[in-house]
């Protein structure tokens, strides 16, 4: 089994920043790739960045250019840095990893909420 750590979350203003880190532990020898979803009320989890071991990243659209996404290989870990942040990023995120021949994995979430 895989654990997932997530941590970072807050309340934030229109236009600030927070950065949110996820730290896997367990059996986690070939992580693939790891990330981040998200879910605001009402709606679907939608992918906002996944990153692989190799770091080949993929952002939505809605996030490029204010969201990057790094990874910590020695520590099993992925971060989000989150720039001019907007109230419709508002929403519950929640970390994800993919370990060959083990599975996929979800973090507890954390609530992200941007005020305007």
């Amino acid at each position: 089994q895989v654990q997932l750590v997530e941590s970072g979350g807050g309340l934030v203003r229109a236009g600030g920043s927070l950065r949110l880190s996820c730290a896997a532990s367990g059996n986690i020898v070939s992580i693939n790739t790891m990330g981040w979803y998200r879910q605001a009320p009402g709606k679907q989890r939608e992918l906002v960045a996944t990153i692989t071991r190799t770091g080949s990243t993929n952002y939505a659209d809605s996030v490029k250019g204010r969201f990057t996404i790094s990874i910590d290989n020695a520590k099993s870990t992925v971060y989000l840095q989150m720039n001019s942040l907007k109230p419709e990023d508002t929403a519950v995120y929640y970390c994800h990893v993919y370990v060959i021949f083990v599975g996929t994995f979800w973090g507890q979430g954390t609530q992200v909420t941007v005020s305007s």
